[in-house]
């Protein structure tokens, strides 16, 4: 999921910070914080908001709401 969701975010021209969890403790811990679960990606938006293991139509969709992507 987290290949697949960087690839969308390339493809689509979105700038991101890419933190690799299995490689940093204090970013698994700030993973987890935000989703209140152990799963990956955890994607968080301008807005604040957060996806956890979207799809790429969640992904997409979510772009589209915040002016992100055409």
């Amino acid at each position: 999921d987290c290949r697949r969701s960087k690839a969308q975010l390339e493809r689509l021209g979105i700038d991101f910070d890419y933190r690799d969890v299995a490689a940093n403790d204090a970013d698994k811990d700030e993973a987890i914080a935000i989703s209140g679960r152990q799963s990956i990606p955890v994607i968080v938006l301008p807005d604040g908001s957060h996806l956890v293991e979207p799809s790429n139509p969640q992904l997409e969709s979510e772009l589209r709401r915040l002016s992100l992507i055409d």
